[in-house]
């Protein structure tokens, strides 16, 4: 149980890049696991677990956003200018925008596009447990998988062009 938890909270982490809340999703997950122990089928309780947390970590990036774009001011706006007249200085900080880059560019790509990615490049899943997790068929993944990549090279190519 404790590697689903690590599992579980490691692509929560990965959708909202919070701790806090990743975890607060964790928990929310394991839950309804709880809530649902009898209904589930026990040979396919982790695609059920990972599916069940993607859509929570969804659906707090959603509320997340929502409240960003309420509360948002002009105050961030000026700071990201001010801050794109600074040049890095060593290779750490290059490193670190371009990290910085690739999560914004992540979280532009429209689902499911966007759990393929983290599930199969960041969490290491294989096609066809995405499949089961995403309820797609296998064809499908690897074609939004291509697509998404795709998306990802043509979006990074401005501050990378080695991406390309």
């Amino acid at each position: 149980m404790q590697d689903q938890h690590q599992r579980i909270f490691a692509l929560a982490w990965h959708i909202l890049s919070d701790r806090e809340e990743a975890a607060d999703v964790t928990q929310t997950v394991f839950i309804r696991l709880w809530n649902h122990r009898f209904d589930i089928d026990l040979d396919r309780v982790d695609a059920w677990l990972v599916r069940v947390a993607r859509n929570a970590a969804i659906d707090a990036w959603r509320r997340r956003r929502t409240r960003e774009n309420v509360v948002s001011t002009n105050t961030e706006a000026v700071e990201r200018l001010e801050g794109a007249h600074h040049e890095p200085t060593d290779a750490g900080a290059v490193s670190s925008e371009f990290r910085q880059r690739l999560r914004e560019a992540v979280n532009t790509l429209s689902e499911p596009q966007r759990s393929i990615v983290i599930l199969r490049e960041i969490e290491g899943y294989q096609y066809d447990e995405i499949g089961d997790v995403l309820d797609l068929p296998l064809n499908t993944v690897k074609v939004y998988l291509h697509r998404a990549r795709r998306k990802l090279r043509e979006k990074l190519r401005v501050y990378s062009p080695e991406v390309a």
